[in-house]
């Protein structure tokens, strides 16, 4: 069967590592990834139908993943938004796909974005996941530039089985997660 790179390299490395930092007693206490959450939110999606489809079409050439619509859950007036709207998408990877893009993800994307040196620690939620925003989906080789509507940006999630936030940045650092390093350091 055919198996990602870094799935391997979780697999052969990262977990003996993390065995050996934290002094875990049984296999299954080693963190691990458990899915990456790929959203991102329609603002003038109201105002024009075209943006809802343009953004699930972009999301899912860089997914790999057909999207599934999100629809607004009450009227707000102010807005001018009504019950079942359509105001984002997400797609929800596992397995295999999930290495797949996080290995794009490390590799390519990161590096392309602008002013790019490192990615921000302050986006761990304190239970052991990792939420970061981007503001272009451009930085992905898989969208043509001359082709979007609109540059639009969208928010990763990264979910672990990681108790703390300081395993969760060792699980993504030791998976190549390149986080920018601290101040004074």
């Amino acid at each position: 069967m055919y198996q990602v790179r870094l799935q391997n390299e979780y697999k052969e490395r990262v977990r003996t590592e993390l065995k050996q930092q934290f002094d875990y007693s049984n296999v299954m206490e080693i963190p691990r990834l458990e899915k990456i959450i790929v959203s991102r939110r329609i603002g003038g999606a109201v105002a024009d139908k075209k943006l809802a489809d343009q953004a699930m079409e972009e999301l899912s050439i860089i997914a790999g993943q057909h999207p599934i619509l999100c629809n607004s859950k009450k009227d707000i007036s102010n807005f001018k938004l009504r019950k079942g709207m359509p105001i984002g998408c997400k797609v929800t990877l596992r397995k295999e796909r999930m290495y797949e893009f996080m290995d794009r993800f490390i590799n390519v994307a990161a590096p392309r974005m602008r002013d790019f040196r490192g990615l921000d620690t302050n986006g761990f939620d304190g239970r052991g996941n990792f939420n970061m925003g981007i503001k272009e989906q451009i930085i992905f080789p898989e969208i043509n530039i001359d082709k979007i509507y609109k540059i639009q940006g969208m928010d990763i999630t990264f979910v672990t089985t990681a108790k703390t936030d300081e395993e969760a940045q060792a699980l993504l650092k030791a998976l190549g997660m390149p986080f920018a390093k601290p101040q004074g350091a």
